[in-house]
């Protein structure tokens, strides 16, 4: 990309709608090779970027969902255990020992690739997510930290292999741990809010080009207000378009039409019981009220 705004228009033009931090932030770790770390509250659009940009560079999208309890192996490679011992017995039964059949199942064709040694192992490079890494633990931080440093991986019976290409990694926290400081050393950041007013309509606009400007300004007005709410887990974005498709599936043109369908519809943007009791009929008629 020649500038941080062609990668803005770029990224619209997949329905992803980037603010100016944001776009400048990815087109710096483009060109210097380096990861993107994101931070921002559940919902905002942090992993979207990854897709969108993917789909911009015309590349494949290459995911590792971290968690608690993730290693190595589940991150980087296995071997295939039923697949080597099945080739054990066969060549037993075969009369086969020694160096020759360990050096088979031992071979690439019983390897199963996991996400980091997939994504080095691209001719082109991909784009590639490493969600949530405020969930996996500070020992695969560290790791971590090692194969985004060198881009290689060492698998003790097949020697060390490099990166073909240097993916584009995007890395995505939600806050439930600190990350280290050397983490973030190593990475251009940029945080993620909740979209303003005017993004969050051209948000729908891209989306759900045929939902009318009075009941998307409606729509945007309402999930914004929601959100100034007490809620446990605060509407995103996804959610907004959701509530959007579920009001154009029941035909709805007004929010303020019919406040029943309007509480049905809350199904998409509020996920906890405590979160749809705080907002009974009498509130969302309310806050439609203020909508427009």
């Amino acid at each position: 990309m020649t500038s941080w705004k062609t990668l803005q228009a770029a990224l619209a033009g997949t329905g992803y709608i980037a603010s100016d931090d944001l776009a400048t932030a990815l087109h710096i770790a483009i060109t210097l090779g380096r990861p993107l770390l994101l931070e921002g509250a559940a919902g905002v659009g942090k992993t979207e970027i990854a897709r969108a940009l993917a789909t911009v560079k015309e590349t494949q999208l290459i995911r590792l969902q971290c968690y608690e309890g993730l290693d190595a192996s589940q991150a980087i490679y296995e071997w295939n255990y039923q697949r080597q011992l099945l080739s054990i017995r066969a060549a037993s039964e075969a009369g086969e020992t020694g160096a020759a059949v360990e050096a088979r199942i031992f071979s690439e064709d019983y390897l199963l690739e996991r996400p980091l040694l997939k994504a080095i192992r691209q001719e082109t490079p991909p784009v590639l997510l490493i969600d949530e890494i405020d969930r996996g633990d500070e020992e695969f931080e560290a790791y971590l930290l090692e194969v985004l440093s060198e881009f290689q991986i060492t698998i003790p019976e097949l020697g060390t292999i490099t990166a073909k290409t240097r993916p584009l990694v995007i890395l995505t926290a939600n806050g439930t741990r600190d990350l280290s400081d050397a983490l973030r050393r190593r990475c251009i950041y940029a945080h993620v809010d909740y979209p303003d007013r005017q993004t969050e309509l051209a948000i729908l606009a891209s989306r759900s080009p045929t939902t009318e400007a009075h009941l998307a300004r409606q729509i945007v007005g309402f999930v914004q207000k929601l959100r100034e709410e007490e809620l446990e887990k605060v509407p995103g974005v996804a959610e907004m378009l959701d509530f959007a498709a579920a009001l154009a599936g029941l035909g709805i043109k007004d929010l303020t039409a019919d406040p029943d369908v309007l509480l049905a519809c809350l199904a998409t943007l509020l996920k906890t019981q405590s979160d749809r009791a705080a907002v009974p009929i009498e509130v969302a008629a309310r806050i439609a009220g203020k909508a427009a």
